[in-house]
């Protein structure tokens, strides 16, 4: 048996044995839209929902994927493209609640049976005091270069005029 078969041997025996991370953080359903009608099956969508990120108190992400209809899509296990978007904004005074390093994912979904995973995942630009999401998708095997970046400019929020920094929240 090659390497790559073991690989994948390997990986799919522990996604099914449910040894996958678990999210970081939950997302809202925030709507659907159809994009394809289907007559028996449900339809294809675009789906918009929003993550709070679990570090950093005050920023919330909301991201596009499109989920696959069909009968594939009705039992859940089509293999769903990877285009995604997103947009991340402060929402409120930002607060770290604990170290993180860069490239931190805040949140995680399964976009196939077992093979492919979307994430967005954290950094913080020091120089402008400025934090970057990044949404992209992966697969055990091939990544995909599809992607997705939001920027979120800490600024002071309400009365008080302090401004976190968040280089010294970054390990």
């Amino acid at each position: 048996m090659s390497f790559r078969r073991c690989l994948l041997a390997a990986s799919a025996l522990l996604a099914l044995a449910g040894v996958a991370a678990p999210a970081a953080a939950q997302e809202d359903l925030i709507f659907k839209k159809s994009t394809v009608w289907k007559m028996l099956t449900p339809d294809d969508k675009l789906a918009v929902y929003g993550v709070d990120d679990p570090v950093v108190e005050g920023v919330a992400c909301h991201y596009t994927v499109p989920e696959k209809g069909g009968v594939s899509g009705m039992f859940g296990v089509a293999e769903e493209v990877s285009d995604v978007s997103l947009a991340c904004r402060q929402i409120g005074p930002i607060r770290f609640k604990e170290k993180a390093s860069q490239g931190d994912v805040v949140f995680r979904e399964r976009r196939s049976l077992i093979w492919k995973k979307m994430q967005i995942v954290r950094g913080c630009d020091a120089k402008r005091n400025v934090l970057i999401y990044m949404v992209y998708t992966d697969k055990l095997i091939d990544g995909s270069p599809q992607n997705s970046t939001s920027s979120v400019p800490i600024m002071p929020w309400g009365a008080n005029g302090d401004v976190a920094k968040c280089s010294e929240w970054v390990r």
